[in-house]
């Protein structure tokens, strides 16, 4: 019997004016809540874990996605570093856990350094792309590690980041992605992507990318930051509206797998979409 997942959906009007991103617009977010049993999944088609998009279907009776008979052994080293891995993927983000609130401080302090952020909960907050006046609750689709990848983000790639807040890149879109729960969307699609749930991954990019993170302990991190950027230019490229936003995540995860795949990939950094870094 498959896990039960619990689908919850918000709305937040979203539109471009000036680079930020104003509130009376909206997009519908759909939010998946996964039972105790983290084996099952629910999930869009695309691999994402929220629907962007008006008049989307719910789609909740899909089977796990579909794993050939791939099998590998993992180094002592790749064991290590996958398991360190799996321990920030299994934490939830917690609002009353102090280490948490001044991450999320943090996130503020970085992303709007002029402003001063006026609380936890705060109709600020949704300047930043958060469904709601408190981001907590838009965490359930990717936890806590999500919010260490906004801030590596931020802390290490300054200029793509407030590029991608603000929207300053481009021809975009009237109706334009919320930035904050689109990073939640793609910490969780890296996850289900490189298959990093199970004692170790069951596909050859799973495999790959623990190469990759035994050379390099945040190799996760920055291929999130690859991951987004890529989404962006994507985003761009396609011409893309609220409606298309899993369609772009789908095309994001497939570029990203065939790069995994190049033979002359050692390091995350040799992938081609590093390079829309800035």
């Amino acid at each position: 019997m498959g896990s039960v997942c619990v689908v919850h959906f918000a709305w937040i009007w979203v539109k471009v004016d000036s680079g930020r991103i104003m509130e009376d617009s909206f997009v519908a977010v759909r939010r998946i809540s996964h039972g105790l049993d983290r084996g099952g999944t629910c999930h869009s088609s695309s691999g994402s874990g929220a629907w962007l998009g008006r008049g989307l279907a719910c789609v909740c009776a899909q089977k796990r996605e579909h794993h050939s008979r791939y099998s590998f052994d993992l180094t002592a080293a790749q064991e290590d570093c996958l398991q360190r891995l799996q321990s920030r993927v299994y934490v939830p983000y917690d609002g009353s856990i102090r280490q948490h609130q001044e991450a999320l401080r943090a996130l503020w302090k970085l992303a709007y350094p002029e402003e001063q952020l006026h609380g936890m909960i705060s109709e600020q907050w949704k300047g930043m792309g958060w469904q709601g006046k408190d981001p907590s609750t838009d965490f359930r689709g990717g936890g806590f590690i999500s919010l260490e990848n906004l801030l590596y983000f931020a802390r290490n790639y300054q200029k793509s980041f407030q590029q991608l807040l603000r929207k300053q890149v481009g021809d975009r879109s009237v109706w334009e992605y919320p930035f904050a729960v689109a990073g939640v969307n793609i910490t969780f699609m890296l996850i289900q992507m490189l298959d990093l749930e199970p004692v170790k991954p069951r596909n050859m990019v799973g495999e790959i990318f623990l190469k990759l993170l035994a050379e390099n302990e945040s190799a996760f991190d920055i291929l999130y930051c690859i991951a987004f950027k890529l989404m962006d230019d994507k985003w761009l490229s396609m011409r893309a509206s609220y409606m298309d936003f899993n369609t772009v995540m789908k095309s994001t995860r497939h570029q990203l797998e065939r790069e995994l795949l190049l033979e002359d990939v050692t390091r995350v950094q040799d992938l081609p979409s590093f390079n829309l870094l800035n």
